[in-house]
């Protein structure tokens, strides 16, 4: 037997919840990097750029939960997505768009 099947036997559901929050980090990233290219606002220009950070400490977050111990890693995990979240945005969304386009990103172009 490989190391590989020995590794997959001793996971517990925890790890799939790890998984789970990484790809939620990298969602959040790209629906930041989605509306920056609509919008061209500077509050998700910086979202953006600190989404590629967050998204690597959530990634090696991951590997963590896999390889040594779950607690801490689904600890940096929610740091990341924590981090994520207090990055100061400008509003572009008026609230009267469904909550699928806001969830999607799909903001107002810019003006040209």
């Amino acid at each position: 037997m490989g190391a590989g099947i020995l590794i997959t036997l001793a996971m517990s559901y925890l790890v799939y919840v790890a998984g789970f929050g990484v790809a939620v980090t990298y969602f959040l990233w790209l629906r930041d990097a989605r509306i920056l290219v609509r919008t061209g606002l500077p509050g998700y220009r910086k979202a953006a750029y600190h989404g590629v950070l967050y998204a690597s400490l959530a990634l090696v977050a991951l590997n963590v939960a896999l390889i040594w111990d779950e607690i801490v890693g689904l600890g940096l995990i929610l740091l990341a997505l924590y981090l994520q979240g207090r990055e100061k945005r400008e509003k572009v969304f008026s609230g009267t768009e469904p909550a699928l386009d806001r969830l999607l990103g799909k903001a107002p172009p810019k003006e040209r």
